[in-house]
């Protein structure tokens, strides 16, 4: 049976030694059973039991004390010392997880919720206006202690900036108004968009819930005190700020501010050769025009390549458009793969 599994592994791309660790067992000892024609399994366990064993009856103790009353909403590590301070000694905190655990009954033992640490649920953008990211970021003014807010939002699927505004102030009335406008100017279908940000109060204030509620927008957000839930508004501010043009000095008006960042969100959506895109700006690709310019790079490759074949080992350069991008992404090994669409 284990040959049988290990080959029908092997057969779906998997290696024979890997296979043979997942069940425990050698690879030499694979090959000698092929050669054997099957085998026997000569592994043996324990000879004898442990010395030092649990009876069912000491056992039993165990699960009753932990059950009791005095002790059911309490961790093997408070009933120890209690019962040590009672003068009574049953077993050991390690013990007491063990046969808890054997029993199926190691689990939280209080009336209060667990805490969870469950990451965002994945998003996929496949196309323009599916997904967004937004945050807010502080400028500095010519106050000491004193900052400008800036709010900026950005499509997932192309990165091109799709709304943002300077405002004094933190506000959820302000950015609701933001996203608002900037579906209007997308022309954006409110119901199949969904928006991410972080936990703070105008992301998640009243005002900016409801506004989402009434347009049909799907609200996403980062899990408490993670800072890389939202690595796509993330990744744009450091751009800003890391930008060679960024002033040095603190903006001296709400004015200059807005000045700058618009000249800036122009070069970011116009001019900027995005990395994570395959080299495009984000204009281009939010209206589709990178399958084109990636295939006239691809051809131009092509034909260096074959102008000097020996310069190249390998493969030219992967033009290739960017597919969907993931927001938040689960494990490879627990995505639930689609089924592939043949290409006309």
């Amino acid at each position: 049976m284990i040959l049988a599994l290990v080959d029908e592994a092997v057969v779906a791309g998997a290696r024979e030694e890997r296979a043979a660790e997942v069940v425990g067992i050698a690879a030499r000892t694979l090959t000698r059973w092929r050669a054997e024609g099957g085998g026997e399994d000569r592994r043996k366990g324990p000879a004898t039991p442990p010395a030092h064993k649990l009876d069912e009856a000491e056992r039993q103790q165990v699960l009753d004390t932990a059950n009791s009353v005095a002790f059911r909403d309490l961790s093997p590590r408070q009933i120890v010392p209690r019962l040590a301070d009672a003068e009574q000694y049953i077993a050991s905190e390690s013990t007491f997880y063990r046969v808890l655990r054997e029993a199926g009954q190691l689990a939280h033992r209080s009336t209060v919720r667990p805490a969870q640490a469950r990451k965002p649920k994945e998003h996929v953008a496949r196309a323009p206006n599916e997904v967004w990211s937004w945050d807010i970021t502080y400028l500095r003014s010519a106050v000491r202690g004193a900052f400008f807010y800036l709010y900026m939002v950005i499509d997932v699927y192309s990165r091109k900036i799709v709304g943002w505004e300077v405002h004094p102030e933190e506000s959820a009335q302000l950015a609701a108004r933001l996203v608002q406008s900037a579906i209007a100017e997308e022309g954006a279908d409110a119901t199949r968009l969904v928006l991410h940000a972080d936990n703070g109060g105008p992301m998640k204030g009243s005002t900016m819930l409801a506004t989402l509620q009434r347009l049909g927008v799907i609200a996403s957000f980062s899990r408490p005190s993670v800072s890389d839930d939202n690595p796509f508004a993330e990744a744009l501010f450091r751009t800003l700020k890391y930008r060679p043009g960024y002033p040095s000095k603190p903006f001296a008006t709400l004015e200059s501010a807005r000045a700058w960042v618009e000249g800036f969100v122009a070069w970011y959506n116009g001019e900027h050769l995005h990395s994570g895109i395959r080299f495009v700006t984000p204009t281009d690709r939010h209206a589709g025009r990178d399958k084109g310019i990636l295939a006239k790079r691809h051809d131009v490759y092509r034909q260096a390549k074959k102008r000097t074949p020996r310069r190249w080992s390998g493969p030219t350069r992967n033009w290739s458009p960017v597919g969907a991008v993931f927001l938040n992404p689960v494990k490879q090994e627990t995505r639930i793969q689609p089924i592939a669409t043949p290409v006309s």
